[in-house]
């Protein structure tokens, strides 16, 4: 069945259609989760929450989108809330004694080590971002969403989300950059 078809099944009640919706939409919802809140765990309550939401919500959807643009707008708010909440409920992290460490299996473990710690500096950065920031970023340069696209999601002109984006950006290589500075300094 096409997307379609299955949204129309789920908006009079089909379970199992809604069911193949989520299938459909799993990993790209979780992903975008994951990045927003910056944390697998709470990845996995925002999901949970917005499937929730949006079966709740699924009478409503009026087809003006696609089922999966609808989607990543609730996971966004929901992300958001969530987000919102935890930071009521600060805690301490865990020293570095206490992680976990990564088995890493590389050819070349030099390289291997290189790229993993870009990709770390680069994941710290833009978790750093401001939420407004980070969320055009991610939905841009992660989902190659369109500009009209991420303004409709976040409920914006398209106007501001090409200038998050433009923030977010030089925000995101002044940080990498003096990061890249301190590193060589050391």
């Amino acid at each position: 069945m096409e997307d379609t078809e299955l949204v129309e099944a789920a908006r009079e009640g089909d379970r199992n259609a809604f069911d193949e919706l989520v299938r459909r939409t799993f990993a790209d919802t979780y992903t975008l989760a994951c990045r927003l809140t910056g944390h697998e765990e709470d990845g996995a309550d925002v999901v949970q929450e917005a499937y929730l939401r949006a079966w709740k919500a699924i009478g409503r959807f009026r087809g003006d989108a696609q089922f999966s643009t609808w989607l990543y707008r609730i996971t966004a708010n929901t992300a958001a809330t969530h987000k919102r909440r935890r930071r009521r409920y600060r805690s301490e992290p865990l020293g570095e004694e206490h992680h976990p460490v990564e088995a890493r299996i590389a050819v070349r473990p030099a390289e291997s080590f290189e790229s993993a710690e870009s990709l770390a500096r680069l994941a710290a950065a833009v978790e750093s971002l401001p939420e407004p920031l980070r969320m055009v970023v991610v939905l841009r340069d992660v989902y190659d969403l369109p500009h009209e696209a991420i303004a409709e999601e976040l409920g914006i002109t398209e106007g501001a989300a090409k200038v998050r984006l433009h923030r977010a950006r030089r925000h995101l290589r002044d940080l990498l950059y003096e990061q890249g500075a301190a590193a060589d300094a050391v």
